[in-house]
């Protein structure tokens, strides 16, 4: 379903890496979260099917994650299909100017099958050692949290849901977050996995309820101090 709306969720490497991957499907909601200045993600994995090959939704996607300036990985998918064919898929994005690592360019590239699971590790440990050690990305969990909203809703039982990421401090049960139109103080806290927590630090999606009014997408949400 990550076509029908934005969502995110946390993963683990076999190594216990954490990554927080953000589901994006439209590319309208990129365009709403650069109008408002808001960074919600760190790398941008570009997804091409690798029977398929580049699409105007690719260059699309391509044209924004250069306008906001985020690095960008590339995964060649489908790769137990009998019509897949890597090369051609490589040409094609070097007409975009992403130059393989292979070709003496800068952009990692790694072929994947979301059926089969293959290449997947590799890419995510990757995507991992490239915010560690070239991107140097550092969160801080104390003091009061800061972040970005992803999405919201509007649930009949639980009323105006929120759906977060949490980018700096930590955010508890109980706080008062303020967020575009919203106002309010926080209910209650459920990570992606359904599960109620007590807080949740950097990079943890969480939804929350509480808010006055539903927030807008992309909009920061901090917890004032």
């Amino acid at each position: 379903g990550i076509t029908q709306h934005i969502g995110a969720y946390q993963v683990s490497t076999k190594l216990g890496h954490k990554l927080t991957i953000v589901d994006t499907p439209g590319h309208g909601a990129f365009t709403a979260m650069r109008a408002r200045g808001a960074r919600a993600v760190d790398i941008v994995v570009l997804v091409v099917a690798g029977d398929d090959g580049v699409k105007p939704s690719t260059v699309e996607a391509i044209a924004h994650a250069k306008a906001a300036n985020t690095p960008i990985i590339v995964a060649i998918n489908k790769q137990d299909r009998v019509e897949f064919n890597a090369n051609t898929v490589i040409q094609q994005l070097m007409g975009q100017e992403l130059v393989p690592e292979q070709y003496g360019g800068s952009t990692a590239m790694f072929e994947t099958s979301g059926m089969t699971g293959d290449g997947i590790e590799d890419l995510l440990e990757h995507i991992f050692l490239m915010g560690e050690s070239e991107l140097g990305l550092r969160a801080h969990p104390d003091g009061p949290a800061a972040g970005v909203v992803l999405e919201a809703e509007i649930q009949q039982g639980r009323g105006i849901v929120a759906h977060l990421l949490v980018q700096d401090g930590t955010l508890k049960a109980g706080d008062v977050i303020l967020a575009g139109e919203g106002y309010g103080k926080v209910r209650q806290i459920i990570n992606d996995r359904g599960k109620v927590l007590k807080e949740a630090t950097p990079a943890t999606p969480v939804s929350v309820t509480g808010l006055d009014a539903p927030p807008g997408l992309g909009q920061p949400f901090p917890v004032p101090a």
